[in-house]
């Protein structure tokens, strides 16, 4: 007997080369596809040393905004390497902005990995800028404020660095750096950019936050971690 493929076999065959192909663009192996963008570096707040050690670490996808690797490594406590997945992801800006009567700026936006529009304070990713500092933040910060609540500081307003945070650290390297703007107006000649899935923008006073989170009305790590670093500084009136 001739050994050979059967039909139903070819049928499969060409269904998953068809699904590799996604509105034209052919989809390249997960590999090839990791090894044709830049890397994104390693924070630069996590680093070995003081007993933690990497041994070895392979990468298995990578894009413009994060990338995927299995760690594996010795710890303080551990003689023998843990191994752990790990998603490199870049540095964020988390801004609160305060207006002149102490309410607090939150936009309303689409999130589609929760399918979902909530309510949260401006946020985004640090580009083009591999080790920030923190003049360089800064200057991120204040562009999200403006391109994402259409807001900015006023002329006697002041930037005040609040410190990070890791957004999940039990399997990304992902830090946010909180910033209070206060206090802040509404810019002159604001346009809200299309390719934002940016919904609404309002003022909420200290009051009215309070129950929305007590409602779990506001549910996003970035906002809930800023508001109690907020609390902890005494910036929120009681």
């Amino acid at each position: 007997m001739v050994a050979g493929v059967s039909p139903a076999w070819k049928r499969i065959a060409a269904d998953t080369a068809a699904s590799t192909e996604i509105r034209g663009i052919q989809q390249l192996p997960l590999r090839t596809a990791a090894a044709t963008v830049r890397r994104v570096k390693q924070s630069n707040l996590v680093h070995d040393g003081e007993g933690w050690e990497t041994i070895s670490s392979e990468r298995h996808f990578g894009n413009a905004h994060l990338e995927v690797v299995t760690d594996h490594v010795r710890t303080p406590t551990r003689e023998v390497p843990r191994t752990w997945t790990v998603v490199h992801r870049k540095a964020a800006v988390i801004i609160a902005p305060m207006t002149h009567d102490g309410k607090i700026v939150l936009i309303r936006q689409e999130r589609v990995p929760i399918r979902a529009a909530i309510w949260e304070m401006p946020s985004g990713q640090i580009y083009n800028v591999v080790e920030p500092d923190q003049r360089e933040i800064k200057a991120v910060a204040l562009s999200e404020l403006r391109e994402e609540a259409g807001y900015e500081l006023s002329k006697d307003g002041e930037l005040i660095a609040l410190g990070h945070y890791f957004s999940s650290p039990g399997f990304t390297d992902e830090r946010g750096f909180f910033f209070l703007a206060r206090p802040v107006e509404p810019c002159t000649a604001y346009v809200c950019d299309e390719s934002e899935a940016i919904l609404d923008c309002r003022e909420f006073s200290i009051e009215e936050l309070r129950r929305m989170i007590a409602a779990n009305q506001i549910s996003d790590a970035n906002t809930l971690s800023m508001w109690a670093r907020l609390g902890a500084g005494g910036f929120l009136s009681p």
